[in-house]
């Protein structure tokens, strides 16, 4: 049976890509650090989305994971192996979104100009907010593809996926006359630096029939973490059809499809086009 880690799983686009995955006869370790729902406007647990792959006849293993510990992902990929076989499809899912975890104190706010709402601009983002987006987006995701490529590699192939954002090209060229929206510079700046390094690795792993690729919603999803920010788009996808398009890239011919920045529908229909604003 083929065995996959999904960062991220305990709810939004990482549940939807693990039960996907799973319906597809692929063991999931459903990694992520919400054991219990600490925000209501959070909702799903790791073990919500294994009770639910099993229910529906696959197999999981709940891994509870902080992705900024470095202890926790050598742990991951140990137990992930352990207990599921060898990994060779990783989907690095993770991000830092939304603020704030149980019994976090608030911080006294700075004199500085007011950031858009509900979406905490440069001037509001303090460095060791703007570090952990690339902590968790970056250094994990990083570490996990050297972990698992000696799987791969044994294996003859695999796929790796990181789940990436338009927040990366956001705002784009100046001048700015209307910053109405806001942007996200540590979201979109991990995700800029994780689309990079996805080419990076699928030069150096070319050769072992390993692809890497960048995956982004073509349009909006509004899951839990992008809810939080109370925010609303004039076109949507859903998070299902967001997983199918991960499962099929999965399977792509590394040899034709590797270090790609692709939007979902652009999976979907087959072109494999580049992800572009």
């Amino acid at each position: 049976m083929t065995a996959a880690i999904v960062t991220g799983a305990s709810r939004g686009l990482g549940r939807a890509i693990a039960l996907a995955l799973a319906s597809e006869g692929v063991a999931v370790a459903v990694a992520g650090r919400t054991e219990a729902v600490w925000d209501d406007r959070l909702p799903g647990t790791i073990g919500e989305t294994v009770a639910d792959i099993e229910a529906a006849g696959g197999r999981a293993v709940a891994v509870r994971a902080d992705l900024t510990e470095r202890d926790d992902i050598v742990r991951l990929v140990d137990t992930a192996r352990d207990m599921l076989g060898p990994i060779t499809i990783l989907i690095n899912n993770a991000a830092f979104t939304a603020p704030g975890r149980p019994g976090a104190q608030p911080r006294p706010k700075p004199a500085t100009p007011k950031s858009k709402p509900g979406w905490p601009g440069f001037v509001s983002t303090p460095l060791s907010a703007y570090r952990r987006h690339f902590e968790i987006s970056i250094f994990a995701a990083y570490e996990l593809m050297q972990l698992v490529s000696p799987d791969m590699i044994t294996a003859g192939g695999g796929s790796i996926i990181n789940i990436t954002s338009v927040a990366s090209r956001l705002p784009g060229d100046g001048p700015y006359p209307d910053r109405s929206a806001g942007v996200l510079p540590g979201y979109g700046g991990s995700k800029a630096a994780l689309e990079h390094l996805t080419q990076c690795a699928a030069y150096d792993l070319a050769e072992y029939n390993i692809a890497v690729n960048a995956l982004a919603p073509s349009k909006a999803i509004m899951t839990p973490g992008l809810s939080y920010y109370a925010r609303s788009f004039d076109e949507v996808s859903s998070a299902v059809e967001f997983a199918q398009a991960a499962v099929q890239l999965t399977r792509v011919d590394p040899a034709v499809v590797t270090g790609r920045t692709i939007g979902h529908l652009q999976v979907l229909d087959g072109t494999f086009t580049p992800f572009s604003l």
